[in-house]
This record gives structure tokens, C-alpha cells and sequence, in this order.
């Protein structure tokens, strides 16, 4: 059997451990047709936390239900893509005899503008218009999935927005679904254009039940015939702590530990699997979510970092010297970014599994 885990951005690991049921009112909404609430999703959640994955488990249930899928990321000129896809559909279901359902399409590639001139716009709308309607008659529809939305100019992302309402108001078979950081989210839901999505269903992924990543770890390890003990699978999956990346990360070094030791993990080789699980997640994760925040931001970091557990404000604002409107700002950027999260009144912790530890270093 080989290594069932995936510890890559975007994989679709062997288990979605710890999400079952959040994808219900999202399926719902395909059975219902337009207008269903679970056709407009938002998933947010820090880095690693497995919106990507969530994404793509989104697609597969559209797929099974016979709804078209186009998936992109969220690049400079996406929205241009997209509109690429629904032609590549049209034409499809066009060529195709009357009686033909197109079950599944998924596309993904890069745009070649950032932005679509008015006529571009125009044409866009009216082939997603022409694509709809056809899908409608067959008695299915189209989701569109956009990943990373932090990652673009909001222009585009709002645009999408007010074509996908215009195709609700028409009673249309559309269903979107976005994934991104919290702080690109908020932003979106700001916007305008954009207002309309504060009604679409929120997701906001967060650690799964250590005993959910226990119960998984003993089921795949039993699969493969991997010898080890109860008590090193659950201190495996502690060092986890909940952390979908990491549950892949630690999950994947126990199989090659067992690979390399006949297929049987001791305490040593589960330790090794941590530590290098750890590493791994310092390297993708952590260091790239420092990558581009501010001195300042940096500052409010390191003095969480100097407390054991969650961090009041106050003590921050002693050690940074800021008075209490300064740490609540800092605050609020830090928790849309997805490094803190709240953990109690006026107390934050860190969202990401060594980051308290990689400051300290």
C-alpha cells in the first residue's frame, strides 16, 4: 500500500478528518436549484487549515450531482478564464445532440488580462447567460470555485460577484463558492458590488478533535500493516494539534518511518516523524505567513510569543508600549490575517502550530 498521505497545497488527502457535514447545505443546494443558500459558500481559515481541499471535496459533490464545475485560482485576469470556460462549455453542449447532460468539466489555467473591457464584460455575461439556460433545461447547472482570492485585485473578484447575482436574479443554476485568508473575506464583503454575498454561508475551518485524528491515524495505519501502539498514535496525533496540514505533514513521515523500519513504529521513529513533520511546516506554513507583514505587526507577535498561552491585551500593550486602540488594531489585522485567533475575552493565541515557537528561536 503506498503512502496514502498528501502534505501538498491543494491535495486531497485520505480522510477529510474533522470536516463531516460542512458541506451539507452546499449539497442541499444542488438538489434545490437556484436561489438555494448553500449555492453561495465562503470558506475561510488560516494558512494550512485546508480550504483548497474543502474546495475541491465541493467540486467532487457538484460533479456527483451532475452539475458542470469550473474551478480557478484567483490570479491576475481569472475572471477572463472563467469566461473562457463557459465558452469552452457552451460549445461543448452546443456540438452535443439534444438529449446530451455534461456531467462534469473542470478547467484551471491563467487569464491573459487583469481586468475585462466593457465589451468583454458584456459578452461574458451573455455567454454565461446562453450556458445557464442550456444547463437549466437539462436539469442541472454550473459551479464556479475561486481559490486564493487574497491573492487578487478585488475589481475582478467584485465583478464576478454582480454577474453571479444578475444570474440569481434571472433564476439561473449557479453556485459559487470562494476560499481565502479571513482578512481577504472581510475586505470582499465590504465592497459594494459584493454585498450581496454576505447571505452566502460562511465556513470557517478550524482544528480537528484530536480523538478524530486518532481514530483516523488507527484506521490507515491498520490498512497499510503498520505495527504501533495506542498510545504513540494518540501522541502522534497531540503533536498534530488539530492542524489539517500537520495531520497530513506527521501522518506522512510515520509511513515513511515504518517504511524504513519494517513496517513497525517505535517511540523512536515516531519522534523522528514529529520532528521532521515540525520542520516541514515551519518551512511552507509558518515562514510564509511572516513573509510579508509588517515591522510593527512582528512586534505585536514577539510579545505574544514571550507568554506561555493566550495573551491579553494588556500585557501586549506593556511590552509594546502601545495604548489600548493601538493593540486593538494591531489585533484585528493579525486575526484577519489568520496568524491569532480570539481565545477568550481580550485574549488572543496564536492560529498556526509553531509559530509561537519559531518566534522564540
Amino acid at each position: 500500500m503506498q503512502n496514502p498521505f498528501k502534505p501538498t497545497a491543494g491535495a486531497t488527502p485520505p480522510a477529510l478528518v474533522g470536516r463531516a457535514g460542512l458541506l451539507d447545505e452546499f449539497e442541499y443546494g444542488l438538489q434545490q436549484g437556484s436561489g438555494a443558500p448553500g449555492l453561495l459558500t465562503i470558506i475561510t481559515g488560516s494558512r494550512g487549515i485546508g480550504k483548497t481541499v474543502m474546495l475541491s471535496a465541493a467540486e467532487g459533490i457538484a460533479r456527483a450531482h451532475g452539475w458542470a464545475v469550473i474551478s480557478r485560482t484567483a490570479t491576475p485576469g481569472f475572471l477572463a478564464g472563467v469566461g473562457d470556460d463557459m465558452l469552452a462549455l457552451l460549445e461543448e453542449l452546443g456540438d452535443g445532440p439534444p438529449a446530451r447532460k455534461i456531467t462534469a468539466f473542470s478547467a484551471a489555467g491563467f487569464g491573459l488580462t487583469t481586468q475585462l473591457p466593457p465589451e468583454r464584460a458584456a459578452d461574458w455575461r451573455r455567454i454565461g447567460n446562453e450556458l445557464l439556460r442550456l444547463l437549466d433545461a437539462q436539469g442541472t447547472g454550473l459551479v464556479i470555485t475561486i481559490d486564493e482570492i487574497h491573492a487578487v485585485d478585488r475589481t475582478e473578484i467584485s465583478q464576478l460577484a454582480a454577474d453571479v447575482q444578475h444570474f440569481i436574479r434571472e433564476g439561473l443554476p449557479i453556485g459559487l463558492i470562494f476560499a481565502g485568508l479571513p482578512s481577504a473575506v472581510s475586505d470582499l464583503l465590504n465592497e459594494g458590488v459584493a454585498t450581496f454575498l454576505r447571505r452566502a454561508d460562511r465556513i470557517n475551518l478550524h482544528e480537528a478533535a484530536i480523538t478524530e485524528v486518532t481514530a483516523s491515524y488507527s484506521e490507515l495505519f491498520s490498512q497499510g500493516g503498520i505495527s504501533i501502539s495506542p498510545d504513540l498514535i494518540n501522541e502522534a496525533a497531540e503533536a498534530t494539534e488539530g492542524y489539517p496540514f500537520l495531520i497530513q505533514l506527521v501522518g506522512y513521515y510515520l509511513w515513511l518511518e515504518a517504511d524504513k523500519a519494517g513496517w513497525k513504529l517505535g517511540q523512536s521513529s515516531v519522534q523522528h516523524a514529529i520532528a521532521a513533520a515540525q520542520r516541514r511546516n515551519t518551512l511552507v506554513v509558518v515562514e510564509s505567513a511572516l513573509s510579508d507583514i509588517s515591522d510593527k505587526d512582528r512586534e505585536f507577535l514577539d510579545a505574544m510569543a514571550a507568554q506561555d498561552g493566550p495573551s491579553a491585551a494588556g500585557q501586549i500593550g506593556a511590552i509594546i508600549k502601545a495604548k489600548p486602540n493601538v493593540v486593538s488594531k494591531y489585533r484585528n489585522r493579525l486575526i484577519a490575517a489568520g496568524l491569532i485567533e480570539s481565545a477568550g475575552y481580550g485574549k488572543v493565541d496564536f492560529a498556526i502550530p509553531g509559530l509561537r515557537q519559531y518566534l522564540r528561536e
